[in-house]
């Protein structure tokens, strides 16, 4: 006999409360209204990637929907459970410096990572904050400790902001290292409005797909497409850019991403015949889950190993996993699935590492 009971309505938890909060960072404007404003952060003449209003890419898809949002979080898609604390061993204590072509890299959690290589000190997305999130009282919350303690750094030189979402754009941490170091900010379009609206004092230079800026010592940085977007509210989507990095150096180059989806992998092919490959890329694994929300947008570990081949990479670093729980799969779901996609391609385990926060990956001067 069928059951002519009313099926029960889903009910608007806590858990699927943090998870859309969580989502923020992903999804940008899906979660944060408190945080947005209506004026550009950017204007300029029209190019290929930008109208005139917003920018956008060629070849990538635009970001999903609200919409798309409320069908992940109550569509039933199993979200792994993150323990409430997951320890590190060390933190690290890094040297002033690091001279010559040797690479000293240390994880200090999620998208953040401190390069040492030719005496110069240049951290990408930096986030010591314990949220990230419009809001400092709720919201996605790290599950370890910084890999390196805030008063630990070494002098930072340079720091590279990839975008604007709240895991890369943390503008307290962006406010101390300013206050302490006086680096020099280095971004894509629009997102030195952001930090400047926080706090004056930083002292960001924006700069476009294409544009290669002199960092000293022999080095450059280049900015290069990702195929990601952009948002800190609801009605600033892509009024600002984002960006990958290249770091010119002349014992090879280094490739960084901060965020990205796969696609047809046009940018990684393109960013091989411009640079003829790289000595380092460093690379994304984790936040792809469930796959039909997040491909667009976040690449899974096969798709950072296809990158890594694409690109020209001779060596990979993993990020953006084990720090901050931003979608489903389990803590240590990226770096199981690189062991794997690695594995299956006969690749060596340690051309594309998954280290975590505290720990330091060392390149000798002589493994160009």
């Amino acid at each position: 006999m069928a059951d002519d009971k009313p099926a029960k309505p889903r009910r608007f938890s806590r858990r699927k409360l943090l998870g859309i909060l969580a989502a923020v960072p992903v999804i940008g404007g899906a979660g944060g209204a408190w945080a947005s404003r209506r004026q550009p952060y950017y204007t300029g003449p029209v190019t290929d990637h930008f109208d005139g209003t917003r920018f956008f890419d060629p070849h990538g898809s635009p970001p999903k929907a609200f919409t798309d949002l409320l069908r992940w979080q109550f569509g039933g898609d199993e979200r792994a459970r993150w323990p409430e604390s997951w320890p590190i061993e060390a933190t690290d204590t890094p040297p002033p410096s690091v001279e010559g072509d040797a690479i000293r890299l240390s994880y200090v959690g999620h998208a953040s990572v401190l390069l040492q290589t030719r005496g110069l000190n240049i951290l990408f997305d930096p986030v010591w904050s314990e949220r990230v999130s419009p809001v400092s009282f709720a919201g996605p919350r790290r599950v370890n400790k910084p890999g390196i303690a805030f008063e630990a750094l070494p002098k930072i030189d340079l720091v590279l902001v990839s975008h604007g979402h709240y895991d890369h754009l943390d503008v307290e941490t962006l406010s101390r290292l300013n206050a302490v170091h006086r680096p020099r900010v280095i971004t894509p379009l629009g997102q030195d409005a952001i930090m400047a609206s926080y706090d004056p004092a930083i002292a960001a230079e924006a700069f476009d797909w294409g544009d290669r800026i002199e960092i000293g010592n022999g080095m450059a940085v280049h900015l290069a497409p990702m195929r990601h977007w952009t948002a800190r509210g609801i009605f600033d989507r892509n009024k600002a850019l984002w960006a990958a990095f290249v770091i010119e150096t002349p014992a090879g180059h280094i490739y960084h991403i901060g965020d990205t989806g796969y696609g047809d992998g046009h940018h990684f092919r393109q960013v091989k015949a411009k640079f003829g490959g790289f000595r380092l890329a460093i690379l994304p694994i984790g936040a792809y889950e469930p796959r039909w929300f997040m491909r667009d947008q976040h690449m899974d570990p096969e798709e950072a190993v296809q990158v890594m081949i694409d690109a020209g990479a001779r060596r990979a670093l993993a990020h953006h996993w084990g720090t901050i729980q931003l979608t489903n799969e389990g803590i240590e779901a990226p770096r199981e699935g690189l062991a794997r996609a690695l594995a299956t391609r006969g690749m060596a385990p340690d051309l594309f590492r998954a280290i975590r926060p505290g720990e330091v990956w060392e390149i000798g001067a002589a493994e160009v």
